[in-house]
């Protein structure tokens, strides 16, 4: 078992940071609440807040939802407080 010469671990060649750049560019998913220009997230509002929560009650992330940092925040206020007024489960019951 000799060690390896250079030859075999051969590096890939490199490419240019425009190519690289190409091959990671994707489309934004843009906020749905600044695309509607909406201003205050209601905590009574279910059916807009059951999109942003799992099948187990937990708060989506900002990039599976697509949300703003900023509406990201009111929505996670909005779910906890729906929580608190028991219009939303803390967790789901199915295991």
């Amino acid at each position: 078992m000799g060690a390896r010469s250079n030859k075999t671990l051969r590096e890939k060649p490199k490419q240019s940071k425009a190519a690289a750049a190409a091959l990671k560019k994707f489309k934004k998913k843009p906020c749905s609440f600044c695309r509607d220009k909406v201003n205050y997230i209601d905590y009574k509002d279910i059916a807009t807040l059951r999109k942003y929560i799992t099948d187990r009650g937990k708060i989506r992330a900002r990039r599976i939802t697509g949300a703003c940092t900023e509406h990201q925040r009111a929505i996670a206020a909005a779910v906890k407080n729906s929580r608190e007024m028991a219009l939303l489960p803390y967790t789901s019951t199915a295991r």
